[in-house]
């Protein structure tokens, strides 16, 4: 979708980040780059030139930070030893070559051709990979002290608690700010509608996305006013974030807020490290358990049909067609099947019968065994360091950072089983996870000590 007013915005957030890059300091202007971009550039609209990934709500604020922190001035952490994330970043990266490489051959479903991919594939998946993951290195490369995570979490709060005046606005009016602004509504509107009443998704793309992103900033505030002098500033975030929570009307969030919050709150932060790794285990795990048949569906679905039937007939469904995508994906299991639809069931008249919720199937058909691991690897690792580096951080707070940043990231790699979608702003937590544990189990902050603001 795209017409003037999208292209205008699009166009213009180049701007808008020079602007953050000069009046702000490198941290802050990273964050509000990525975080603005995503909640308010239009979804689904992209500027394309041949030969080039089109540019979207998720490349231009990618690439415009990776600009801003090279024009910038400011120190970075050194070039460092090839070690597990390094190789995970290669095979996400150029693994799509071997995919491509791999399946070369036409596909043929009743009336259905779908041509073989080939080296403009590979190019085209390998720039793609790298421009998504430009906020995982920026988070590594300059989030790596205390101070910069509090300016991420705080930027987090601060533009959350901003942004639920539209959330609020469109459950009692619809979800319709999307359309008024950029002409068209973004997802099908009847998903916006639960038991007979609105979810807000603002210009976020989906009531899911917008619940996700309430369910991070009542994490980052609460975890802020569990470790801040000033408390009542962030337990009125954290009160506003709850009530938000209840007004997105996504079970899973509100299940999610419900274990999660009480855990930043009350229980002892190395046991919080101890969930986050358990968490990100079981997301890691899920494809092996499905394979072998071990992981327990018919317990779900009874819990399911306990709340609705309805609910449980979706999640019925949402299993057969993992079932059946998961057979596809193991008949090329190593590197997958390729972009273009390759990956997706047809019936014998060509029509595709597939229905891909979750992001880990859709990663293991397109790019098998080895595009999983790298994904999922890079999402998790964080999680996993953070248990061996909390015993070497300096103060209460950044421990309770620390936690918190390893749970928010276990939240967002578990909702990845059931939900798709991966936002540079995930990528950054990421980046800042894996560069905050870097520096910890190293000794070198690594914190930017020189320009931190655009040259004016």
């Amino acid at each position: 979708m795209q017409n003037v007013v999208t292209i205008f915005a699009l166009s213009v957030w180049p701007f808008v980040s020079i602007i953050l890059f000069v009046r702000l300091p490198l941290h802050a202007a990273v964050a509000w780059t990525i975080l603005g971009g995503q909640l308010l550039l239009p979804v689904g609209a992209t500027i394309k030139f041949t030969m080039v990934p089109g540019f979207d709500k998720a490349t231009i604020p990618s690439l415009c930070i990776l600009v801003g922190c090279l024009l910038s001035g400011a120190k970075r952490a050194g070039v460092r030893k090839m070690g597990l994330i390094e190789l995970l970043l290669a095979i996400a990266i150029f693994g799509p070559i071997a995919t491509s490489e791999l399946n070369g051959d036409t596909l043929f479903f009743g009336d259905r051709v779908i041509a073989g991919v080939g080296l403009y594939d590979a190019i085209s998946a390998v720039q793609i990979a790298a421009i998504s993951l430009i906020p995982f290195f920026v988070g590594r490369r300059y989030f790596r002290d205390e101070a910069s995570n509090i300016v991420l979490f705080k930027a987090l709060v601060s533009g959350m608690a901003a942004y639920s005046l539209l959330l609020l606005f469109e459950v009692r009016f619809s979800p319709q700010l999307h359309n008024w602004v950029y002409g068209y509504h973004p997802s099908d509107f009847v998903q916006a509608v639960r038991s007979g009443e609105f979810r807000p998704m603002a210009f976020m793309g989906h009531g899911l996305i917008a619940a996700k992103f309430v369910l991070l900033a009542l994490l980052a505030s609460v975890s802020l006013w569990m470790s801040s002098n000033d408390k009542r500033e962030f337990r009125r975030f954290s009160v506003l974030f709850a009530v938000m929570i209840y007004f997105c009307r996504t079970l899973a969030v509100f299940l999610y807020a419900a274990i999660l919050v009480p855990l930043i709150a009350l229980v002892r932060l190395r046991f919080q490290i101890r969930v986050a790794v358990l968490i990100a285990s079981l997301a890691l795990l899920y494809p092996t358990m499905r394979t072998l048949d071990i992981f327990p569906t018919k317990t779900l679905l009874e819990s399911a049909r306990s709340v609705s039937e309805d609910r449980a007939q979706s999640l019925q469904v949402r299993f057969d067609n993992e079932d059946q995508l998961l057979a596809h994906a193991l008949q090329r299991p190593w590197f997958g099947w390729g972009r273009y639809g390759r990956s997706r069931i047809y019936n014998e008249y060509g029509k595709d019968i597939s229905v891909t919720d979750g992001q880990w199937i859709i990663t293991l058909g397109q790019f098998g065994v080895f595009g999983f691991v790298a994904q999922f690897g890079l999402l998790s690792i964080g999680i996993f360091r953070a248990r061996r580096a909390m015993s070497r951080t300096a103060t209460p707070r950044d421990r309770y950072l620390l936690s918190a940043l390893a749970l928010m990231m276990a939240v967002i790699v578990i909702d990845l089983l059931p939900n798709s979608g991966l936002e540079p702003w995930t990528w950054l937590m990421c980046g800042a996870l894996v560069g905050r544990t870097d520096a910890l189990l190293t000794g070198r902050s690594g914190r930017p000590s020189q320009a931190t603001t655009l040259p004016t």
